[in-house]
């Protein structure tokens, strides 16, 4: 039987990662995007599997996961990935501290990576629960440390995340539902910020920038029964940047 998952934040970097090696294993993936379809997703089935919604308007979750929903035909979802993510920037791509924030920002930013989360497993919990699947959120490192690229309200937003992470493991794992982590660092995207390349090279032990498809191997990873006694843990793909 054909696994399905779901995957928000699927427009860029690691979500295009994720699909294609999700898709490489024999899982058919469902993607959410704030964007219409891109012609950049140039997978198998890309444009019929693509949902637009706006995660930062909490109203339309229960729309969205109705619509996921209808197209699960066992009515069951194996996996929820939770990439969806966004950090504002100031003039120049500026980082953002608390007197830069205003009410609206913070709003935003913590409904699209971390209330949303949240509301999406609430709704799919019954497929969740039939799959016995899993949940994969991806956090970051700058909600464990202070990150000179990373604003306020990304980093609390992500802190926020992995305690979610941990909450979700508890309440949910007696269904059989695991929930983890994981928790880039400087990873090579089209939107890495100006200085990164000097950071890597004085913080992070191995001296490189990881890989989407590093990190994408990761999720899928904690989305098979080979990692089926991981629940509730937060995994580093950085290169030794936290330690």
């Amino acid at each position: 039987m054909t696994k399905f998952c779901l995957l928000t934040g699927a427009s860029r970097g690691i979500g295009h990662a994720t699909v294609k090696v999700m898709q490489r294993e024999g899982w058919r993936v469902l993607t959410v995007s704030r964007q219409p379809f891109s012609e950049e997703c140039r997978w198998p089935g890309a444009r019929e599997s693509h949902i637009q919604a706006d995660l930062a308007d909490l109203d339309s979750i229960p729309a969205l996961a109705a619509d996921v929903r209808s197209r699960l035909p066992d009515g069951e979802l194996a996996a929820l990935v939770n990439n969806a993510g966004i950090s504002p920037k100031g003039p120049g791509g500026a980082r953002l501290g608390v007197s830069d924030t205003d009410a609206m920002a913070w709003s935003t930013v913590l409904n699209v990576n971390l209330v949303s989360t949240a509301l999406l497993v609430r709704e799919l919990l019954p497929e969740l629960t039939r799959a016995k699947g899993s949940v994969v959120n991806v956090t970051s490192i700058a909600g464990s440390r202070v990150h000179p690229f990373a604003g306020v309200a990304y980093a609390a937003s992500k802190a926020g995340l992995a305690a979610l992470t941990r909450e979700l493991a508890h309440e949910f794992g007696p269904l059989g539902i695991r929930a983890n982590a994981i928790s880039p660092g400087e990873i090579a995207t089209s939107i890495l910020s100006p200085g990164t390349d000097e950071m890597v090279e004085r913080e992070v032990p191995l001296r490189r920038l990881g890989t989407t498809e590093e990190v994408a191997r990761t999720i899928h990873f904690l989305c098979t029964d080979a990692s089926s006694y991981i629940n509730g843990a937060e995994i580093h793909i950085n290169g030794g940047q936290h330690v």
